[in-house]
């Protein structure tokens, strides 16, 4: 199939699959998970820069050798003693920097295997390690794309500070060759930048929203494009509320804010990707039970280093935190 025939295909998915269902049942595994653990795995967390996250490697190595090094079973190990009910995990962010093998982004960027998509393909190695010891794998994406390379962003069609037709439809070429080769395997996307004032709306949302769901109608989706204050919702495309607040404070009435599945995602350490624990473990497994009393879903951001470990103290809480909650539910 040709480029044009693809485009045609994708834009025709938008009325079926792509488009959000209220209340859609897909969501309830995610419910009945009650919470999960977000871990960004960025070049420029992990490969470079002064973060902790490098663990004093910054610089040392290549992107494709930092992802080599993963260890995919040390992360997937904590994130089963975490008793995580899922895991989101970063592909990319704003740099062309992926977690994997992809050959439309290399078609359209121009760039060999290993120089921007990493040689190992680490969502399969995540998703079989995680898949071993019961834990749903879910990806974050991005609406805005490489924006941050010019040689990237230029493949996408142009960036000029605003998403076009072009550069959203090239980026869901790309989104969709990974939804088509893991399926079934990632349950969901939580999709950062798709912002309005970028040049978002409801076209575009669709757009990407049918290349995430290409492989897998049923994955379930959120578009964000928040007020960081309310875990809301973005589009007509979601099925959960993005979430994404400075704070665990937001508790729903019930299951549902503005017909999607009510999700909140926020950090456990100091800022996004940091460390340490800035609530307690009461703290913690008040706002948790309390929300998932009314059925929504909590997100739980930590600090991941290079080598796949997490924070020793939030891996702590994180251990004796689902026990906490479910005896305080029990109570009630």
């Amino acid at each position: 199939m040709n480029r044009a025939a693809a485009m045609v295909v994708l834009v025709m998915c938008i009325g079926s699959a792509a488009v959000g269902t209220p209340r859609n049942p897909d969501t309830d595994w995610f419910r009945d998970a009650g919470y999960g653990v977000f871990a960004h795995f960025l070049w420029d967390v992990q490969c470079v820069g002064d973060r902790p996250n490098t663990q004093g490697k910054a610089g040392t190595t290549s992107w494709d050798a930092c992802v080599a090094a993963f260890d995919v079973e040390r992360f997937a190990e904590q994130m089963k003693q975490a008793q995580a009910g899922y895991v989101i995990f970063t592909m990319m962010q704003r740099t062309r920097y992926l977690i994997a093998p992809n050959a439309t982004y290399d078609r359209l960027t121009g760039y060999p295997p290993g120089q921007a998509c990493s040689t190992r393909d680490l969502v399969e190695d995540l998703y079989q390690a995680l898949k071993k010891r019961g834990i749903p794998l879910m990806l974050y994406w991005t609406g805005d794309g490489p924006r941050q390379d010019e040689q990237a962003a230029r493949g996408m069609g142009g960036w000029d500070g605003k998403v076009s037709d072009v550069y959203v439809q090239n980026w869901a070429f790309v989104a969709a060759e990974y939804s088509k080769r893991y399926g079934k395997k990632v349950r969901g996307w939580w999709v950062d930048g798709c912002y309005e004032y970028i040049g978002y709306n409801e076209k575009r949302w669709g757009i990407l929203a049918a290349g995430l769901k290409a492989g897998n109608p049923r994955a379930i989706i959120a578009l964000n494009n928040p007020s960081l204050r309310t875990a809301g919702s973005s589009s007509d495309h979601d099925d959960f509320t993005t979430g994404e607040v400075n704070a665990f404070t937001d508790v729903p009435q019930d299951r549902w804010r503005d017909g999607k599945q009510f999700h909140v995602l926020s950090f456990l350490g100091d800022q996004w990707c940091g460390f340490g624990c800035r609530y307690d473990l009461a703290y913690m497994t008040d706002y948790v039970a309390r929300v998932m009393a009314a059925e929504g879903v909590v997100s739980i951001d930590v600090g991941l280093y290079r080598d796949g470990s997490i924070d020793a103290g939030q891996l702590e809480l994180l251990r004796q935190l689902r026990p906490a909650v479910m005896q305080r539910l029990a109570e009630k």
